[in-house]
């Protein structure tokens, strides 16, 4: 039986990793995972922060109770649910449906002309996938990669189909077909929202390039949509397909959007061609407004715009290492520091203490309810990038430095450039053994 300090000691570094996690990339996350002890994976699938990648792989290789905690965490928004067990619920198919296409059992070619004829939304797919049918998964991957499926089609299969995760991934490669229609961004949602696939998963086989670019920076709509963090751990996955090849070149980066919008690959793919000078096909630059708007929120700045008010912005850093006298205070003053362009997101990360508090966004921006958005989501995403870049440039992919940080963060006073300055010099910060 854990001691009171020994179970508080385990929620806060459940805590901490939570937050890292959100920063680390797959392989690094599934090697953290399997290093926590048994009351911290207890509080960590607990944990209202619990980032979309470590849910994935939890529900993936986890044991029985990490996807008992995760399944009745009411902070997993949407994940591992909604998933084929709340359709089963759904009424059958309606009289004018049977009409149209009968009883069925249906051939895997009359299921796939089916899919496509009522495929725009998901809502009579998955009735026809609860009718009898014979689906070969490899006749409709065919088809599907000679004329890709309607959107609402491929998320109906992903949700109900059965299918394998190659399966699953096959059918988010659309090169064959047009790269937008209003919800082509639902399959690649539902995908990371239901558990199946992670981020870094999803840049990596999404295909054509031009989509992944948009999802790493999807606009905010109605209905199936990224939620704050969910957006802003696709954008993480982006970067880290991006930054190694192009690094900070403005020139790759301006070329990136052109190539983008005619390149029928994944967005690897077209980095690598960029990283290796490969000439671009003729009629193969394109200029599309909706591309180079989402490569300009996800490109390094070259020379970043200091904040107007020099001696202001000057108290407004310090006050970022000494914290108000309450929280509440604390955060009624970096709200206000952000909102008159004192302070960004960035700048929080990088000066205020402790460091696991930077991390926390509600620590400075304060608890609004809704741990899947809040009301500032620019100084959101600016922090999380800025901390990407600060992880990635400090611990790499190296799983033990991720859990050098890790140990240390609970314990330490400092900012984070501090944490990693210490961590990857070696030097302990950490009161634990």
């Amino acid at each position: 039986m854990p001691t009171a300090e020994e179970d508080r000691a385990s929620r806060r570094l459940a805590r901490c990793v939570a937050h890292l996690l959100r920063h680390a990339p797959h392989q690094v996350v599934a090697a953290l995972l399997d290093r926590l002890d048994e009351p911290v994976r207890k509080y960590l699938c607990r944990d209202e922060w619990l980032p979309a990648a470590a849910v994935t792989l939890l529900l993936r290789h986890g044991t029985d109770a990490d996807r008992h905690y995760i399944t009745r965490n009411p902070h997993v928004v949407g994940r591992p649910l909604p998933g084929p067990a709340r359709y089963a619920a759904r009424p059958g198919p309606g009289p004018e449906l049977l009409a149209e296409v009968g009883p069925g059992p249906f051939t895997t070619d009359q299921l796939t002309a089916l899919l496509r004829r009522h495929g725009r939304r998901p809502r009579i797919p998955l009735t026809l996938l609860r009718m009898p049918h014979d689906l070969d998964p490899g006749r409709l991957l065919r088809a599907h990669a000679r004329t890709p499926l309607p959107a609402g089609a491929v998320e109906a299969l992903l949700l109900a189909g059965g299918l394998t995760r190659a399966e699953c991934l096959a059918l988010l490669d659309a090169r064959a077909g047009q790269p937008y229609g209003r919800h082509w961004y639902r399959p690649a949602v539902r995908a990371v929202r239901m558990g199946l696939l992670t981020c870094d998963e999803l840049v990596a086989h999404t295909a054509p390039a031009a989509r992944t670019l948009l999802l790493g920076h999807l606009p905010v709509t109605s209905g199936l949509r990224w939620s704050l963090p969910e957006q802003a751990e696709m954008q993480s996955a982006v970067h880290r397909a991006l930054r190694p090849l192009l690094g900070e070149d403005p020139r790759l980066w301006a070329e990136l959007p052109r190539r983008a919008a005619a390149f029928p690959g994944t967005l690897p793919e077209l980095a690598a061609a960029l990283a290796a000078g490969s000439p671009a096909a003729p009629g193969a630059v394109r200029h599309d407004p909706a591309l180079a708007r989402a490569v300009r929120h996800l490109a390094p700045e070259t020379a970043p715009a200091e904040p107007s008010g020099a001696w202001e912005r000057e108290l407004a850093l310090v006050s970022l290492a000494v914290p108000m006298d309450t929280a509440a205070e604390d955060v009624r003053w970096v709200r206000d520091c952000l909102d008159r362009s004192l302070l960004t997101g960035a700048d929080v990360i990088r000066h205020k203490v402790p460091a696991c508090w930077a991390l926390d966004e509600d620590q400075w921006l304060g608890d609004i309810g809704h741990p899947d958005r809040h009301d500032r989501p620019a100084a959101v995403l600016a922090a999380r990038a800025e901390a990407d870049r600060l992880f990635d440039a400090a611990l790499g992919d190296d799983p033990q430095a991720w859990w050098r940080a890790a140990r240390a963060l609970p314990d330490f006073a400092g900012t984070l450039p501090e944490l990693l300055a210490r961590v990857t010099d070696g030097d302990s910060v950490s009161k634990r053994p």
